[in-house]
């Protein structure tokens, strides 16, 4: 982005399924941000049956949008991205919020005079990660955590958004990363500028995820590591998904998605685009530090 000293157009896209108590507190914190006046708000309905729906008429000011059936959120996210004319995609999960009023506009100043800047985390709290801390320079990220980050429409467009995968949750932003890395871009992280998770269990079956989880991380192991490096990958991935499933008490969903993963082997071969070597060592740099 080139600073003209025009402020940057936003899409602030928030996905919401069967959370309407909580999704009020995500929207109000987006329209409370310094740069609301660039900023358009747009929910998607992904076929909440709560009545959600009826939060609608509280927030005139916001787009709405209602699927009828539930598509997932992959697809969800990719929607929004597509039909935006903006230049920047904040992704707020329907149980987050921002914090301090002025995330997005912090978020937009980094991506000025950094040209290869793909993609911006924010700081994500929870439940499990509580403790507040200081504002920091930015800092070179393997990924950005999905309830909170900024997108460069752009460069996410040139590597075609989120693909899809056999489950309907998990991996889907590590994926991205790998392929917005390899197309010669960076991700940044923004140590203290906060985002609120509140990881509510409304919604959320753990198995379920557990499951999506696996199969998925299986799946983007298949797409994209380079050939030669692709039978040890695949047998690591097994053995790590085996051992945290068997400490955790979640056998059951381990094995299922170790049958969706082989179950989708075929069409999954067919979508492989691995990333160069190269690309994968940065990455693993990058996570370990």
């Amino acid at each position: 982005m080139k600073d003209t000293g025009q402020p940057a157009n936003v899409l602030v896209g928030i996905v919401t399924h069967n959370r309407a108590a909580l999704l009020p507190k995500a929207i109000r914190s987006a329209l409370a941000q310094q740069c609301a006046s660039n900023t358009h708000i747009a929910v998607l309905d992904d076929g909440s049956t709560d009545g959600t729906d009826g939060v609608r008429r509280h927030f005139p000011g916001v787009s709405w949008t209602r699927w009828d059936q539930n598509r997932g959120l992959i697809a969800a996210r990719n929607f929004l991205m597509e039909s935006s004319g903006e230049e920047f995609f904040v992704s707020l999960d329907d149980d987050a919020w921002f914090m301090s009023g002025d995330e997005i506009a912090i978020a937009l100043r980094h991506f000025v005079d950094n040209p290869k800047l793909a993609g911006v985390g924010f700081d994500i709290l929870s439940p499990d990660r509580s403790q507040v801390c200081a504002r920091t320079s930015p800092e070179p990220a393997a990924m950005f955590i999905g309830c909170g980050h900024v997108l460069r429409l752009t460069c996410a467009r040139e590597v075609g958004l989120y693909e899809s995968s056999p489950g309907i949750y998990g991996g889907e932003e590590k994926d991205l990363c790998l392929r917005l890395m390899n197309a010669g871009y960076r991700i940044d992280r923004l140590p203290g500028v906060h985002v609120w998770h509140d990881k509510t269990p409304v919604a959320r079956h753990i198995p379920d995820q557990h499951q999506s989880g696996v199969c998925n991380d299986l799946v983007m192991t298949l797409r994209r590591t380079p050939w030669y490096l692709l039978p040890a990958a695949l047998l690591a991935k097994f053995y790590r998904h085996w051992m945290f499933s068997w400490k955790n008490e979640l056998i059951a969903p381990c094995l299922e998605g170790f049958g969706l993963f082989m179950r989708s082997l075929p069409e999954v071969w067919r979508s492989r685009k691995p990333v160069r070597s190269a690309t994968l060592r940065a990455y693993m740099q990058l996570t370990r530090s």
